[in-house]
Formats: C-alpha cells, structure tokens, sequence
C-alpha cells in the first residue's frame, strides 16, 4: 500500500479528471476571452476618449483594493502607461481565455487564469451592489485555476490531440508541466499539494470575503451601495474656498450626484451656498481632477464618480471678507447623505 502512494498516478486518471473539467474550461475560459470580445470587437473600450474606457473601470477599483492600491494609484497618475497596461491585459485575458478553452497549454494557461483571478479579487473584490459580484468572479476563477492546473485537460483538448498524435511528446516534462497528462509528482507529495492548495485557496475566500464585505463574523457591509465622499485639505483665502473631494464607496456604474456645497459659521448660518442648478454649470476650469475618471459638473448635480478624485476652487466675493474663525464645509448628495469638515480662517 505505501508503496503504491509512492506511485504517480497513470494517464487515464488524469484524461479522465480532464475530461470531468471540461465545463469549468470553457466557462471560465469564455469569462475572460469575453472580455477582449467586449472591449474590441463589440465596442471599443480601449479609446481613452470613448465613453466606457476601460481605464475608467479601473480607475473604481482604487479607494478599496487590497494590497495593490499603490500600483492602481500608479498607472492611473500616467495615463500613457495605464492605457498600455489595460491593452496588454486584455490581449492576455484573449489568449489565456482562448486557450482555455481550446486546452492547449492547459496548465500554463490555468496559472493565467489564476493570476487574472486574483488581480480581480484583490481590486475589485469589494464591488457589488446586491450580490458579492466581482468576489466572487474572482476567488471562483482561483479555485478554477488551481483545480485545471491539476488537472490538466482531457479528450476535448488540442494537448489530447499532441499526446495522442506525437506520443513523444508525453516523456518531455516541461509538457507535462505547461500543458496536460501525467504530472512528474509523486502521488503522496500530490496529495499534500492538492490538501495545501485547497486550504490556502480556503484562507483566501474567508480572509477576503470578511475584509470586503464581514462575511464570516461581525457586522455585513457593503461598500458599493451608499456614496461616501472624503474631504481634505480645505483652504481658505484671498476670497476662494479650495478642498480635495474623492469618492471612495458606492455603486461604480453611477457617481454621486452633488446638489449642495455650503461654508457655514459655528452657528450653522450659511455664508456661501451652491445649489443643484449651480453645481451643473460649475466651472470645469476650477476642477483639477487627479486620475482618469473625471469629477465633472452633469445636467443637474456635480457628478463625482467611483473612485474620482479633484481638488476643486470656489471663488466668490462672500469669501473676500470673512473673520477669521472656524468655519463648516458641507457636501449633500441628491440621496441625502452629507459630508463635512472644518474649515479654518
């Protein structure tokens, strides 16, 4: 018996084990051929200039990402280099998705669905309004990758048709590591890869799903329901009011509609108020905006969408002779929400 665990497992377990993945093959490869489908053939979603860039997408992934906030941050300060960087990544997800499901170099091209996976997870994970959506697309395309990897794939493959075609090509290792058939393991050491595999892919479900959402103890949230807005760096002076305004929660197909900002005194009387009407013809020369997805003012509010990030500049002569003192500056969203912070004179 210990002997036999000893023992590699023979081809026609894995051909059978990738025969059964067949369906997480062509599910999980069309997920991601889909998106280079989407973004060039369907439309063009590549043009910085087109509505629904890519780059926009991207740009609401930045306020919550796990780990990866500072590369985001960075590819999204150099425009030229995130449209590079989203051309590549769609290309990638076209051929590993494609070979997915075509099961040619199967194993490799598990490891790049693992890896487009995890990238998911770890920046969008947090997005979803009613359902855990792009959590899920991602921790299950890691479990997909890992359990392909193992796998290999079987009869409906172009590796079966190598294997069975060109049999020498089933002594080579490097194949059987990139593509399909018997992995050069031993079958005790595959077990413990399979049980360690599964328990760190485990880790990462909870782990992930408890800080985006407290899914596994303490209080559910859910961060792309309610806008939330964060204030700073307010200034005050020479008869202009400057602050910094981002939008990091909400629902990321949609901005915050902006229908109010007022400076106030302790005593909560206004000394400057904009409403709706004025906030839609606001001066875009007066919104320095940090990142691709642009604050900017709509046909009825200023629209500050996921992820948005400006420094914007109120100039009005009610500023040219304030006291000095402590004032209040206040934000409210169409759906009632209000943001404040001092604001010192």
């Amino acid at each position: 018996m210990k002997s036999q665990e000893l023992k590699s497992y023979d081809g026609h377990s894995y051909e059978l084990a990738g025969l059964f993945s067949l369906a997480l093959r062509l599910v999980a490869g069309w997920t991601y051929f889909s998106a280079f489908w989407r973004r060039l053939v369907l439309e063009n979603k590549l043009d910085p200039d087109a509505p629904g860039y890519i780059g926009e997408k991207f740009n609401h992934f930045l306020p919550n990402a796990l780990g990866i906030q500072p590369m985001i941050e960075y590819l999204l300060l150099n425009p030229d280099i995130l449209w590079i960087a989203m051309t590549v990544f769609t290309l990638v997800e076209a051929v590993v998705g494609l070979l997915f499901m075509l099961g040619l170099f199967t194993r490799l091209m598990s490891v790049g669905v693992f890896g487009l996976a995890m990238g998911i997870l770890l920046g969008a994970g947090w997005i979803g309004t009613t359902c855990l959506d792009e959590w899920q697309i991602g921790i299950l395309g890691i479990a997909v990758g890992f359990t392909v990897f193992l796998s290999g794939s079987g009869r409906y493959s172009l590796d079966y048709y190598l294997m069975k075609n060109h049999p020498s090509i089933n002594e080579k290792p490097w194949f059987s590591w990139l593509a399909s058939g018997v992995m050069p393991i031993k079958a005790n050491v595959l077990h413990k890869l399979v049980l360690g595999g599964s328990l760190a892919i485990l880790f990462i479900t909870l782990l992930t799903n408890q800080v985006f959402h407290g899914g596994v103890w303490g209080t559910l949230h859910n961060k792309s329901v309610k806008p939330k807005l964060e204030l700073s760096k307010p200034q005050l002076e020479n008869g202009s009011l400057e602050f910094t305004v981002f939008r990091v929660e909400g629902v990321d197909v949609y901005g915050s509609w902006l229908i109010g900002i007022a400076l106030e005194e302790p005593n909560g009387e206004a000394v400057l108020e904009l409403d709706g009407k004025e906030l839609a013809a606001f001066p875009e020369s007066q919104i320095a905006n940090t990142y691709v997805t642009k604050v900017k003012p709509g046909a009825h509010s200023l629209i500050i969408p996921l992820g948005g990030k400006a420094r914007l500049r109120i100039e009005d002569t009610s500023l040219t002779s304030l006291n000095k003192n402590e004032y209040r500056l206040r934000l409210t969203d169409i759906s009632g929400a209000e943001w404040t912070i001092p604001v010192y004179k």
